[in-house]
Formats: C-alpha cells, sequence, structure tokens
C-alpha cells in the first residue's frame, strides 16, 4: 500500500491535523467507503469516532462520493468534487477515483463526530501555545502615533 496520509478536520477549533499511517494502520481503512464512520482506537485516536469525507489517489484525482468502486473512472458531470463550473449546463468528462478506500488512495480526509478525553491536537503530538494579548487602552495608541 502506498503512503497513506490522513488529515483529520477538528470541527470545535476549526483546525486540521496531518498524520502519516503505517502499514497496519492503513489496512484497517481499506475497503471502507465515503461516509463511512470508524473508531480511532484503530488509527491511534482512543475515544474518538471519525467519519470518512473524501481523499485523493496517488495520482491526484479525488475521490467522488457515489462512485462504488476502488478504481479511476471517467464521469460525465455538470459540477461537484473535481469538476470546475463552466458555462451553464455544461457537462465535461473528468476523471475521478472512486469512493472505496484501496490500495492507490494517499490521503484520507477525516471528520470528528465524537470526541474523546484527550484534545486532538494532543493525539498528534502537537502542544497548543496560549497567546496573551495585551490590551492597551484605545486613547494612548491615539496619542503614541501622534508623539511618533
Amino acid at each position: 500500500m502506498v503512503e497513506l496520509r490522513i488529515c483529520v478536520g477538528d470541527v470545535k477549533n476549526a483546525k486540521t491535523y496531518q498524520k502519516v499511517l503505517n502499514e497496519k494502520e492503513a489496512d484497517v481503512l481499506k475497503g471502507l467507503k465515503i461516509g463511512d464512520k470508524i473508531k480511532g482506537d484503530n488509527i491511534g485516536m482512543s475515544g474518538y469516532e471519525l467519519e470518512i469525507t473524501g481523499g485523493s489517489n496517488d495520482s491526484g484525482f479525488p475521490m467522488r462520493k457515489g462512485i462504488e468502486s476502488s478504481g479511476m473512472v471517467k464521469i460525465y458531470a455538470q459540477g461537484g468534487v473535481g469538476i470546475r463550473k463552466g458555462k451553464k449546463g455544461m457537462i465535461s468528462r473528468k476523471s475521478v477515483a472512486g469512493a472505496v478506500v484501496d490500495i492507490r488512495t494517499t490521503q484520507l480526509n477525516l471528520k470528528v463526530l465524537t470526541y474523546g478525553k484527550k484534545a486532538v491536537a494532543e493525539c498528534f503530538g502537537i502542544e497548543e501555545k496560549k497567546e496573551v494579548k495585551e490590551e492597551k487602552p484605545k486613547g494612548k495608541e491615539k496619542e503614541e502615533e501622534k508623539n511618533d
């Protein structure tokens, strides 16, 4: 299996975290489809429940929901995943990857449904920095600008 990178979207903090899975963790995801729910214990996020929202294959083609195959397919479509908007009513033929995770899938997008005890950033080994901003009174800022 090609190196599989997962991108987990944290809905609460509006941040995305990436991780490269090893062969054992990636084999658990093989055969799942877009929209399937998985337990985070399989990928090192204990207590979490995640949903597959999309991904791409090794050639960079996006996975498209509704195509029940694992390989590449050429489709006719007016819009949606992998299709740029053209003129109104224009149908184009594009190559997309199927909705099933297979050995050619290189990136998988996941969304957090239920949270575990640890923060999402801690599961990926990232320490969140708390920034403290010093607030100055508005009147003093204007005075400092005049003096300069």
